[in-house]
């Protein structure tokens, strides 16, 4: 199980470029890609709502 503690230390490893991420418990982990960053990224995101009763936020567009 994720915590948000984990998903804001992969934040900020995607926001600056870093492809490894040291995590709160002291594990560290060396992504191949930005895109792995993400998909792991969404994957903690889904497991971590839950946990605060809440789904992910999804926002919609109108277009005329």
């Amino acid at each position: 199980m994720f915590t948000s503690d984990d998903v804001d230390a992969l934040k900020r490893a995607i926001a600056t470029g870093a492809l490894r991420v040291r995590y709160p418990d002291g594990s560290e982990v060396t992504y191949r890609s930005l895109a792995e960053m993400r998909e792991t990224l969404g994957m903690m995101a889904a497991d971590v709502a839950p946990a605060f009763g809440s789904s992910p936020s999804r926002s919609s567009v109108a277009s005329f």
